[in-house]
């Protein structure tokens, strides 16, 4: 279907791809994965032709239609969103937008004199439209809309109105509904809660087309994909199986070839002394001269490059009081709809509570309520003694100085702190090398992210209010972190949509319903996220297996 033959490619003295070569069949689900800047988003805009190889070769039948999903998009003011996801239909979504034209044009006095023409045009329209199943789209795409987490309000309003995470899901339902020969998509589950995540792994694994997908969510990568393609140091290596599957795969040719490469020096190390005891006997200048050019031939057996994450171990938080948050009847409302209405809740020390539920159903409203950033409408929420809180939510990235260094900032943070603390600080959040000299300004969300995280774990408090920490974090960073807090010794309250990070930390369950979720009273679970989906049997508010 696509493949890439013997591909090279240089920006500067950086070299992305060398002699690679990959292949995608039809039908099948690839995880594109390998370290930030190895070429991902490179050998996406190779295939769709925005980029060309250096050298090499790349072959994309004429009539293979490919939808590109990224996390950039385009203006999308003056339509709506169930217009603007019809757009990405193809051909159906021109005929559609062309008949809303053509009966507006109908219904205008000014344009009698046409009307025969455009009489004519629309029957030649609807006839097309209707022979492609046209009138079963705007079905279609409400239900890939619903999927996505939008509601019936959101799906009539602006789509100029939404912010950046839902004018990616619109971007995402317009490549969705393509439903192109060949689906690329650049960190789908970036900006999608879990119930959106458990829709579109379904969609997916269903879906008929060939999929070439990166994503720092591992279940979704072991759920949806067969095959995983590593880029690394300019090479494309092809593994079957899932993510898990590669992960051990890889140790273990790792492990082989660091065994072929001690095999092979010991050789060299033999014939290399052969070589030199013998070199000036005239006697055995025939072998010596046989056994040089030998040595030069062999192809040498590289050590395979070492990915290690920097661990990093909390300081030990200080002790708090047994209850660390009391909620007492906590109501809130938006307007005319309420969010909470007479909700207890009581966190004791030590404990892992993972917020759950729909969108709209008032997770990160309890975060900011506990975390003081929000008032409820009655009721309280009381923090216990001797507790020290750290908040992590999207607007923490504010709090950094946009004119300082990674290292500058965390000096100014810990001036008391040496520089090799710092700078293994930073390492563990995957700040290394020249990464700690980078301006805040320059850095990504993902980075900055990883920034305040660290910032805030250095000297960490006793109870964590964690929104989304997982964020835009890579899949190193992602473990690292779960590792870390699986030793953290004080209380969490977090909400996470990724859920390898839920089994690992979840001790207690919230699944909140409200007016946009269940339509239910929050569920308190005394047990583990795991305990938590073998009871209910289901991952996620409303999701079941």
């Amino acid at each position: 279907m696509i493949s890439l033959s013997s591909i090279h490619k240089q920006y500067g003295r950086q070299l992305v791809f060398v002699d690679a070569s990959f292949q995608l069949n039809p039908g099948e689900k690839v995880g594109l994965v390998g370290p930030n800047g190895s070429g991902k988003t490179t050998l996406f805009r190779m295939i769709t032709g925005e980029d060309e190889p250096d050298e090499g070769e790349i072959s994309v039948p004429k009539r293979l239609t490919i939808g590109y999903f990224r996390q950039d998009v385009e203006d999308m003011r003056g339509r709506s969103v169930l217009d603007e996801a019809i757009a990405g239909s193809g051909r159906l979504g021109d005929l559609h937008h062309e008949l809303e034209q053509l009966q507006h044009a109908m219904a205008d006095p000014e344009q009698l004199d046409e009307m025969d023409r455009i009489l004519e045009r629309f029957g030649h329209v609807q006839e097309e439209y209707e022979h492609l199943g046209g009138y079963a789209l705007e079905a279609q795409v409400r239900e890939v809309l619903h999927g996505l987490g939008f509601e019936d309000d959101q799906i009539e309003g602006d789509a100029g109105a939404l912010s950046g995470g839902w004018k990616i899901r619109v971007a995402m339902a317009r490549v969705l509904l393509g439903r192109p020969d060949v689906l690329l998509m650049d960190e789908p589950t970036n900006h999608l809660d879990i119930e959106s995540i458990i829709w579109l792994e379904r969609y997916l694994k269903s879906y008929a087309g060939a999929l070439l997908m990166t994503s720092h969510d591992r279940e979704f990568m072991n759920r949806v994909v067969t095959k995983i393609a590593e880029i690394d140091s300019g090479e494309i290596t092809v593994y079957s199986g899932n993510y898990d599957f590669y992960e051990r795969e890889r140790v273990i040719r790792e492990s082989n070839q660091q065994a072929a490469f001690a095999r092979q020096q010991a050789m060299l190390a033999k014939e290399q002394r052969f070589i030199e005891r013998f070199k000036a006997h005239a006697a055995k200048a025939a072998q010596v001269q046989s056994r040089i050019k030998a040595l030069d031939k062999i192809e040498k057996i590289e050590l395979p490059k070492k990915r290690q994450a920097v661990k990093f171990e909390f300081r030990t938080p200080p002790r708090s009081g047994d209850q660390v948050v009391v909620v007492e009847q906590l109501s809130k409302a938006y307007g005319k709809r309420r969010i909470y209405g007479g909700f207890d809740l009581t966190v004791r020390r030590g404990e892992r509570w993972a917020v759950m539920g729909r969108n709209g159903a008032g997770k990160t409203t309890l975060l900011k309520m506990i975390a003081g950033a929000a008032s409820p409408d009655a009721g309280s929420v009381r923090i216990g003694a001797s507790v020290t809180m750290g908040y992590f939510a999207q607007q923490s990235l504010d709090v950094l100085d946009a004119g300082l260094t990674v290292i500058e900032q965390l000096q100014k943070d810990f001036p008391q702190d040496g520089l090799g603390s710092l700078r293994t600080l930073a390492g563990a959040f995957q700040f290394s090398g020249d990464d700690v000299d980078k301006k805040i300004r320059a850095l990504s969300g993902g980075e900055k992210s990883r920034l305040a995280m660290a910032r805030m774990l250095y000297n960490p408090p006793n109870l964590l209010v964690l929104d989304e920490p997982t964020n835009h974090l890579d899949l190193a960073t992602k473990e690292m972190l779960a590792e870390a807090l699986r030793e953290f010794e004080g209380t969490m309250i977090f909400v996470s949509h990724d859920r390898t990070f839920l089994r690992s930390l979840a001790s207690r369950v919230l699944e909140l319903g409200g007016e946009s979720g269940t339509g239910r009273e929050p569920l308190l679970y005394p047990g583990s996220y795991v305990e938590y989906v073998e009871k209910l049997g289901h991952e996620a508010p409303g999701i079941h297996a």
